[in-house]
């Protein structure tokens, strides 16, 4: 053997004896990284943009799929009852008012309150049409009522063509405060109220009114409405009272409110492809976090291939090289995750002074935590491949 290459096996395993010497202190797996700080910062890249666009586009998807029920989660109903055949909230069919009555027999039902929700149009006072929808409420149910109000009083939409609306959509309808007017198909409406985070996934704003505003709105006949919404006795289990109302009444449907908000969002979500398309932008964004972390991690284990064969030479295990370079994955997942995270919580609370929220609940950062730490893992087998197949003789060729 060459004296060079002597010299060199030596220097190598000192310099290994070093590493084992300070492990007590530093771990090996945070060394290596150290060492090659540009490859380290260039992993975290990756993973912070994983983490950042997978979050974004997640909490997209869960304030989409809220704001698409909210007006039926908010309710305070335990069952909506509609027409038959009605697949979504905006679209229901009108049937007569008699069909309460029909409800109230029904043992077990409390109240069943009319409501109104239909899209329709707004006129603006400088003359452009926006869409809306119509929230037509029962005052003296208090079901169905607007929330977060900040300006003005629920109980002023007892008043002449009163309406409530959200601050997030004055500029879109024109209005700027309290007594501003415009017209909904046409009939005057008049601002008597504004809320504060009443989202709508279309571009439809929500605008609350009173019962029978609403149908003056909408152009309904007084003795129609479009839901009822019911109350339960206490104690009683609304899905079983739900199907006795539907055996009970002829022609319509009665779901419990988590029932309807689940259809709801389904079909907003997957019947039209809009939430199937957000799914897709997080996905492509932990793949590429899977394709920057595999290429790193393979690349620093390559450049450290003679400490590892170092290492093996010296009788150190498969299982001992293995952990070594998953700690370097795992400490690269969470280094990357919290600071990805941060960013990501960050445009989330400057998304809530806008239409558009993104939500970030804690079962969600719990789960990209998991993911993020899952990816790097696996990335990291791709690397572990490699050693597995190493010659320990490699310390010694020149």
């Amino acid at each position: 053997m060459a004296l060079a290459s002597v010299e060199q096996a030596r220097r190598s395993v000192n310099g290994v004896m070093s590493m084992i010497t300070v492990k007590r202190l530093v771990p090996l797996a945070w060394r290596n990284l150290r060492h090659d700080r540009v490859r380290f910062a260039v992993t975290l890249t990756g993973i912070v943009f994983s983490v950042l666009l997978s979050a974004i586009q997640l909490g997209l998807f869960v304030g989409f799929t809220r704001a698409t029920s909210e007006v039926i989660s908010h309710s305070g109903a335990d069952i909506w009852v509609r027409s038959r055949g009605v697949t979504h909230l905006e679209t229901a069919a009108p049937f007569l008012e008699r069909r309460r009555h029909q409800v109230l027999e029904v043992p077990g039902v409390v109240s069943a309150d009319p409501h109104i929700v239909r899209f329709g149009n707004w006129t603006k006072p400088d003359g452009a049409i926006e869409g809306i929808l119509v929230v037509g409420i029962d005052l003296e149910s208090g079901l169905g009522r607007p929330w977060n109000m900040v300006r003005g009083r629920v109980a002023d939409l007892d008043e002449d063509d009163a309406v409530i609306v959200d601050e997030l959509y004055a500029a879109k309808l024109g209005i700027a405060g309290i007594g501003d007017t415009a017209e909904i198909n046409g009939v005057r409406a008049r601002i008597v109220g504004f809320t504060r985070g009443i989202r709508s996934f279309t571009t439809a704003p929500p605008v609350f009114t009173r019962h029978a505003q609403a149908q003056r709105y909408l152009g309904l006949a007084t003795e129609q409405t479009l839901y009822l919404l019911v109350r339960a006795a206490p104690g009683l289990d609304p899905a079983a009272l739900a199907r006795r109302i539907e055996a009970a009444v002829p022609g319509i449907t009665a779901q419990t409110t988590d029932d309807w908000c689940a259809a709801q969002q389904y079909y907003w979500m997957f019947g039209t492809g809009a939430g199937v398309t957000v799914l897709i932008a997080a996905g492509l964004g932990l793949l590429v976090g899977v394709v920057v972390v595999a290429q790193t991690i393979y690349a620093a284990t390559v450049d450290h291939i003679r400490e590892f064969g170092t290492l093996k030479a010296m009788g150190a295990t498969n299982g001992y090289i293995y952990r070594v370079i998953i700690e370097q994955a795992v400490i690269s997942a969470v280094g990357g995750y919290v600071i990805g995270m941060a960013m990501a919580q960050t445009a989330s609370a400057l998304s809530q002074r806008g239409t558009t929220a993104i939500l970030l609940p804690w079962p969600l950062t719990a789960a990209l935590f998991a993911i993020t730490v899952g990816m790097c893992v696996l990335a990291s087998i791709v690397s572990i491949n490699k050693v597995t197949r190493l010659d320990p003789a490699i310390v010694f060729k020149g």
